[in-house]
């Protein structure tokens, strides 16, 4: 598994070097995202292929983003998702992964920033391990990171990484 993702992150960040202006944000977001969803999802104890679905999607799950601000002018979430898409199916061409693996990752890219109908904890610590990050470099105000706690964190180590990153008291 370590070496798989290890092989995605390099060519990730070989990716956001060739094609984006903001790479260093873009490069720092998604390690970033990464580790929590790493932490997370070895903490809540999923599966050896779950915790490597998990992982892979959180390296690619911006993976849109540079497209998104050249055609839109924006990097919004329903962009993101919609162009993510066949971004991620391209990246992973090169890599023997199951196919159904595959159209999980693609799911999970497809879906990152849409908070109703999680079905799964790979979905769910994705959206956890992102907000983590993304709170901190929007600088969201106290009253919405407790909002989006109360209203999509599930995981235990994801309320505690919350609250341990913004003094928040989430931890069930």
């Amino acid at each position: 598994m370590e070496k798989i993702v290890a092989e995605a992150i390099m060519k990730m960040n070989a990716f956001y070097q060739q094609t984006s202006d903001a790479r260093r944000h873009d490069i720092n977001h998604f390690l970033k995202v990464w580790g929590f969803a790493h932490t997370i999802g070895i903490a809540e104890g999923l599966d050896a292929r779950t915790q490597e679905t998990l992982e892979l999607a959180a390296v690619v799950h911006d993976i849109a983003c540079p497209l998104c601000r050249e055609k839109y002018g924006s990097t919004n979430g329903r962009y993101q998702e919609m162009e993510g898409k066949p971004l991620t199916r391209t990246f992973f061409e090169d890599f023997d992964l199951p196919a159904e693996q595959l159209e999980r990752i693609v799911y999970l890219v497809g879906h990152h920033h849409s908070f109703q109908n999680v079905d799964g904890q790979d979905y769910q610590i994705l959206l956890e391990a992102d907000f983590l990050v993304n709170a901190d470099e929007s600088n969201l105000e106290h009253e919405t990171i407790k909002t989006f706690r109360d209203r999509v964190f599930q995981t235990k180590t994801g309320r505690q990484l919350l609250e341990n990153v913004y003094g928040e008291r989430s931890a069930a």
